[in-house]
């Protein structure tokens, strides 16, 4: 199950209301109790720098339950001081014209239905998880597996209480747009989106398999990643992600090490111009082998944990 991936782009569809009418009819989550007093998360926090130019970077969770106070002390301060935000794509506005990007990359008009792309032995543990959602056996027949391991892997956390609205993106794109903090993007979204979607189906199967044998595990593996996030333990969030993406290397490629690459190049480029600037990608994208300060390293780019 690769929840932390495979929310990336949920967490796009659900926060545009873009998600396809049959998912939109899965259970809804249980009431929000009154707000609780905040419970402290301390997110690791890097920096990379050099005379006259400084760029933090803080791994960020798309979808977080709500009453994590994660926005504060160092990581307040970082983005205070920045002139500028990064973040891995900006999401439109306009819900609609996301719909329609999103949609045709999302559904598979001609090929057999998304049941019949499956193993044998996966299809009834499939319509169970979706059974499970209050969803008919043929609900995501129409799209592509990457979509459907998508929408598989997000709807139990929405069931749950996870919601983007609480997520570190939501939240910095708000105190950006209140500072009148300029925002950049190091992906378009429709450009994300075809990271997706030009995976070799072989390897969209692979995703849809891994978030059905993993189903039932899907609160409690984001709750554990959630939890190494909170106490600043990149090591263990690595240790995670390298488990649930061992046997997959070129969904790995595709979706981590080949843009971590891309972004440590952004980096380089960007420390010839002086400046403050916070940079919040994906927590994944700064932990473990192959990720961002690695690739900063292999460029002779020294990245610095900040301590706090």
């Amino acid at each position: 199950m690769l929840s932390r991936l495979l929310t990336t782009i949920a967490t796009g569809a659900l926060a545009l209301g873009s998600l396809p009418a049959a998912a939109q009819t899965a259970p809804a989550a249980a009431p929000t109790p009154a707000p609780a007093p905040l419970k402290d998360a301390d997110p690791a926090l890097w920096v990379v720098k050099d005379a006259d130019t400084t760029i933090y970077m803080l791994g960020t969770v798309h979808v977080l339950k709500p009453g994590l106070g994660w926005f504060d002390e160092a990581v307040k301060n970082a983005f205070d001081m920045s002139g500028e935000m990064v973040v891995e794509v900006i999401q439109p506005e306009d819900q609609q014209a996301a719909a329609k990007a999103m949609m045709p990359l999302a559904i598979d008009p001609d090929g057999p239905p998304l049941t019949e792309k499956l193993p044998e032995a996966r299809r009834a543990p499939y319509a169970a998880a979706l059974a499970s959602l209050g969803l008919p056996p043929a609900a995501f027949d129409q799209f592509e597996p990457w979509y459907a391991s998508v929408l598989l892997g997000l709807l139990p956390l929405t069931k749950a209480g996870y919601d983007p609205a609480s997520g570190v993106e939501m939240q910095l794109a708000a105190a950006a747009k209140a500072t009148n903090k300029p925002v950049i993007a190091l992906e378009g979204f429709e450009e994300q989106l075809g990271f997706f979607d030009t995976m070799p189906e072989a390897d969209q199967t692979g995703l849809l398999v891994s978030t059905i044998d993993g189903f039932d595990e899907i609160e409690a593996t984001l709750d554990r990643m959630v939890d190494e996030w909170a106490a600043g333990n990149p090591d263990a969030l690595a240790e995670e992600m390298n488990a649930q993406l061992g046997e997959m290397p070129n969904v790995q490629k595709i979706l981590l090490t080949d843009r971590n690459d891309r972004w440590a190049d952004w980096i380089r480029t960007r420390l010839q111009k002086p400046g403050t600037v916070f940079m919040a990608v994906g927590a994944g994208h700064l932990s473990g082998k192959g990720s961002v300060q690695d690739a900063l390293s292999k460029r002779g780019i020294r990245t610095e944990r900040v301590e706090y």
